[in-house]
């Protein structure tokens, strides 16, 4: 196995902690002659152990090995990667090399490891090679991961040679993508201790489609008609949603990425004090192959934070353009975002209805920057039956409508008033109660 590994060009940069350059370790001290026995024996427990988390983090089945090499070729952000990712696999000087490394890859995917079970008194590699996943909830795994690199796994085990190797992974990466990026649908940051912007993928995302928000329908259509033009590569605005709590702001943002994720679409949400982060984020997606939402949540300033004076710099203003694959959308229960007092209007000067206060321009302009701005409001007392109504017929509940209604009514008064929010908590307090 240590010659194979040694001969990876492209994909050859592998960290030492890797399982794959461990493994080619414990072979090359097994051919040296000299090991000790145990010590072999203790070191691939440790790459299985390490293979077994993999799997049950991923969902892997069948051949873990398989999955295991597959998910290194699908992480993998190369040079030659990045590069299909965008424009597919070109005719070019590095297709040799890259060839080559996946005719490496062949061989790893039929690599023989009987030889050292043998020597070893140990089946551990057998089992993973045929390996039976236990059964489990979705929402205990990234489904997106598992489904597309299980499947890519498969066709690159009925490969006939590398060319096919190849033809097949490259596709994968024009279609799919590379990395983290290409395998999932949304991201939160952090920063690492050496100050650099880290993605950390959200596994367990809401499914939830527009479809299951109920009404607001021209809100719906002027998210969607705005993010349509984005994904086409059409000109887009960033968009505020704003108005009252629970009545499906942030619920839209999740679905419309869940609606548009298969056409490339992807968000990253970022808190209010990472801002600071955002020059550094932006230039690390803006070369990808994808059409990014940055997602900022209940956004809203108090009169004493300037962060907002940062944010109106990146998002419009800046000496720097802000790339064509990045929309920023947010929410919040102000129409202007930033909270405004009595104090502001102290040096207004009006004429008609012209406002020339410089410190309430300076709040107002930030919400001026985002093009779309689209008010969810409470429902009213008809909407809020009218949404009830509708839950509670999709899941299966019957009641008459006059009770149901009536205990919709107590609900509310004591949950919040009446939102869609509320609405959904009743219909689960209900199912909770069947």
């Amino acid at each position: 196995m240590e010659r194979i590994v040694a001969k990876l060009l492209i994909y050859g940069d592998l960290p030492e902690d890797e399982i794959l350059t461990q493994l080619s370790m414990v072979y090359r001290d097994y051919h040296m002659g000299g090991y000790n026995k145990e010590n072999l024996i203790a070191r691939c427990y440790k790459q299985i152990k390490r293979l077994l988390e993999l799997g049950t983090r991923c969902a892997f089945d069948k051949n873990l090995w398989h999955n295991y090499l597959t998910y290194l070729l699908v992480m993998d952000e190369n040079p030659f990667s990045l590069t299909c990712e965008k424009v597919g696999s070109k005719d070019g000087s590095v297709n040799h090399f890259a060839i080559n490394d996946f005719r490496t890859f062949k061989e790893l995917f039929d690599f023989d490891f009987s030889e050292i079970e043998e020597e070893l008194g140990i089946d551990c590699f057998s089992c993973i090679t045929n390996y039976k996943a236990i059964d489990k909830p979705e929402l205990m795994y990234n489904g997106n991961v598992s489904e597309k690199v299980r499947r890519l796994s498969d066709e690159l085990e009925d490969s006939a040679d590398e060319k096919e190797f190849f033809d097949r992974v490259t596709s994968f990466y024009k279609d799919i993508g590379v990395g983290a990026f290409g395998l999932n649908k949304a991201f939160r940051i952090r920063e690492s201790d050496s100050g650099q912007v880290l993605f950390n993928p959200i596994s367990n995302m809401d499914k939830v489609m527009l479809d299951d928000l109920v009404g607001y329908e021209i809100q719906k259509k002027k998210l969607i008609d705005n993010t349509k033009a984005f994904i086409l590569g059409k000109k887009a605005n960033n968009v505020l949603l704003f108005g009252d709590s629970g009545t499906g702001k942030s619920t839209s943002i999740k679905a419309i990425v869940n609606q548009f994720y298969g056409d490339g679409l992807r968000m990253i949400e970022i808190y209010k004090h990472q801002f600071r982060l955002l020059s550094q984020l932006i230039a690390q997606i803006k070369n990808r192959n994808y059409k990014f939402i940055i997602y900022m949540d209940d956004l809203s300033f108090e009169e004493d934070e300037i962060d907002y004076k940062f944010l109106k710099a990146v998002i419009e203003g800046g000496v720097e353009t802000k790339p064509d694959n990045i929309l920023i959308y947010a929410t919040s229960n102000r129409r202007h975002l930033i909270r405004e007092t009595w104090r502001d209007r102290n040096d207004m000067e009006q004429n008609a209805d012209i406002h020339r206060s410089d410190t309430m321009e300076e709040k107002l302009s930030l919400a001026n920057r985002f093009g779309v701005t689209i008010g969810y409001y409470k429902p009213s007392r008809q909407e809020y039956h009218d949404i009830v109504s509708e839950l509670a017929e999709r899941y299966g509940i019957s009641m008459r409508e006059e009770e149901l209604f009536l205990e919709a009514d107590r609900w509310e008064m004591n949950h919040g008033g009446l939102s869609g929010r509320t609405a959904q908590q009743f219909i689960t307090h209900l199912l909770g109660n069947i």
